[in-house]
């Protein structure tokens, strides 16, 4: 059996510069067949309220609502990385708030947690990790702050934002991060983070010259149709797959062909 990967597993691939391949994932079934297929990080995203819940964003999740997902992620998980994400204001107020909220996630079975915001979250980023809780550091388009933002937008296109994250990204290091996400930035700009800091760099939507990607799991499967971003490449359609299934199934109910009576008892 391969051995469970762990914070300084991950922390390893940047150093012997391999990529780290990340998804997220929130049930038990898709996620044991992500750690088959030798996924290296799992991330129970707060994306869930939207792929999963049906909600136009991800501000209105709250930590009760994510933990059984990430509980029953971890249970599967017998080599990825599991990482819970922090959702909107379950940090945001204080502190106190923050290392409560992250001993949750631990208790609920993550290895570590992730939290979105630069400078501003660095005592944070400190506390959580003196409670012994690894901490990944998530900057650029940040989707909690999607209403200071004005929009799903691009990130980081003028030297002054850059330089105001690649700052964040410092800052995010130093207060001891063990990795960051970069999400929605040029990916010239991913390359000077990465080469600003040592702990690893995970992009989605953040082009290539970072240490490792992350998508959403629903948007690379097409389980997640009312929109693809530009950086999503599709590796399958299962929603045609489960259309077509579906339908086959409906049509052999209707038509009194299932269940046979191979499929009876007798």
């Amino acid at each position: 059996m391969t051995d469970k990967l762990n914070v300084h597993s991950i922390l390893d691939f940047k150093k012997r510069g391999e990529q780290i391949a990340a998804l997220t994932a929130y049930d038990y079934s898709t996620a044991k067949f992500l750690d088959r297929a030798g996924i290296d990080l799992l991330l129970v995203g707060d994306s869930m309220n939207m792929v999963v819940f049906g909600e136009p964003s991800t501000l209105t999740l709250r930590l009760e609502a994510i933990l059984p997902h990430v509980r029953a992620v971890a249970s599967a998980a017998k080599r990825a990385f599991v990482v819970g994400d922090l959702p909107f204001m379950s940090y945001q107020p204080s502190v106190r708030d923050a290392v409560i909220s992250s001993g949750e996630m631990i208790r609920a079975g993550a290895q570590a947690v992730k939290l979105e915001g630069g400078r501003a979250f660095r005592e944070h980023v400190e506390a959580i990790t003196d409670a012994g809780i690894p901490v990944m550091g998530h900057l650029g388009m940040t989707p909690q702050s999607v209403h200071k933002f004005g929009g799903y937008r691009l990130i980081g296109k003028g030297e002054i934002e850059a330089e105001r994250l690649i700052d964040a990204a410092v800052a995010l290091e130093d207060a001891g991060v063990f990795s960051i996400v970069l999400e929605k930035i040029p990916a010239d700009l991913s390359a000077r983070v990465a080469e600003s800091v040592e702990v690893p760099i995970i992009g989605i939507g953040a082009g290539k010259h970072c240490d490792g990607q992350i998508l959403v799991t629903n948007d690379l499967l097409g389980l997640f149709d009312e929109f693809k971003p530009k950086f999503v490449r599709r590796y399958a359609q299962l929603n045609e797959i489960m259309i077509e299934s579906v339908g086959n199934y409906v049509s052999d109910v209707k038509d009194g062909s299932f269940p046979s009576d191979e499929e009876s008892y007798k």
